[in-house]
Formats: C-alpha cells, sequence, structure tokens
C-alpha cells in the first residue's frame, strides 16, 4: 500500500470512527448537530488494504479493530457480552438446533443511505472468505432471506459453535456489507471506498 493510500485509509478510519454508538452497539440516529466529542482511534501497526472488506477477515486481532471502526455485523463482542445485539434486534435458536434466525434492526442504514436488509447479511455470508469460511459453508446448508428484515440460517446438523464462528472474532462472517454498491463497484472497488454502517 502506498503512503498517500496508507494516508487516506486511516483518515477514512479516523472518520468513520466518530459514529457515535448506543447501547449495544446500536447506531444512534444523527441529529441535525451531528455527533458530539472526539474519538482517537490509533493503530499500532500499517493497515493492509484487505482489512477494509469484511470478507477478507484472517484469524487475527488486527482486522478487527478495523472493522469495529468502518463496519457493523449482526452480533459481535462488545463490553455487553461476547455475542451483543448490534445490527441483529434479536435471534434465536430452533429447538433442535439446526435453525438460528436473526430479525434486523429497524431504521440500520449504510453511509451511502440504503437501508441494511436480509438481503445483505445473505451476500455478506455467502461471499466470505476469510478464517474459519470453510467451516461455516460446510455446516450452513442455505441462508435463507425470510423478508427485508428477518434471515434465518438452516445447519445441515446441530452445531452448538456457530454463533462462536458466526457471532464473535472466531471469524468475520457476520458483518455485513452493502450488497448493491459491492455489485456496482466490485471487491477491488469496495476494498478502495468501502460503505459504512451509520
Amino acid at each position: 500500500m502506498t503512503a498517500t493510500r496508507r494516508a487516506a485509509a486511516l483518515a477514512l478510519l479516523i472518520g468513520l470512527a466518530l459514529v457515535v454508538r448506543g447501547p449495544g452497539g446500536a447506531p444512534r440516529a444523527a441529529s441535525a448537530a451531528g455527533p458530539e466529542g472526539t474519538v482517537t482511534w490509533a493503530l499500532h501497526v500499517t493497515l493492509a488494504s484487505r482489512w477494509l472488506d469484511p470478507a477478507e477477515t484472517e484469524a487475527l486481532a488486527t482486522p478487527f479493530m478495523v472493522l469495529y471502526a468502518i463496519h457493523d455485523a449482526l452480533v459481535k463482542p462488545m463490553p455487553a457480552g461476547p455475542t451483543t445485539s448490534s445490527l441483529a434486534e434479536s435471534w434465536s435458536a430452533s429447538k433442535d438446533g439446526r435453525t438460528y434466525e436473526f430479525v434486523l434492526r429497524k431504521g440500520a442504514r449504510f453511509h451511502d443511505g440504503e437501508p441494511v436488509t436480509a438481503d445483505d447479511v445473505k451476500f455478506s455470508f455467502d461471499r466470505y472468505k476469510g478464517a474459519a469460511a470453510k467451516l461455516l459453508k460446510d455446516r450452513v446448508s442455505e441462508v435463507q432471506v425470510v423478508d427485508p428484515g428477518r434471515v434465518r440460517f438452516h445447519l445441515k446438523e446441530p452445531w452448538p459453535d456457530f454463533m462462536t464462528f458466526y457471532g464473535t472474532t472466531a471469524s468475520g462472517a457476520g458483518w455485513i456489507v452493502p450488497r448493491k454498491y459491492v455489485e456496482k463497484v466490485g471487491d477491488d472497488g469496495f476494498t478502495k471506498a468501502p460503505v459504512a454502517i451509520v
């Protein structure tokens, strides 16, 4: 990565880190005056451009510093717990342990104004190729878009560790990107100009 791209990526991270989060990591509605205060986000490493795309997440803590600053996940580790609601308002597992359903938080939007939908969740999972991708995809038989605000993961067999691999830093599979934008600009275009969630 050139010095110019590193500087641009760092400026993007700092700017996007200013988004104010509410309880449980949920985005707060922006007021007319905008967020108050200052957030300083410092990294002790040189940024890798692949860290700007959740689909490329490695099994290291470092990429998650970038993901937390730019993107959001259905559930993720937060001070409230290891699987804290974020883009998912709620989630449930079937009694047989083969189906997990997520209800999306109403009003969640990407910074380009597009709403976060169940289609974005399915798309993000389908394109994921980072840490634990093979394990997840070998165990998930289908991701079903029930309606724009609800998505269901069907497993081939009960797997008690599904939420560990999907909803924690064991993988980046639960971090959501905007389908329409990624399809428009391509993977390289998304890495150069990622769209965050506000």
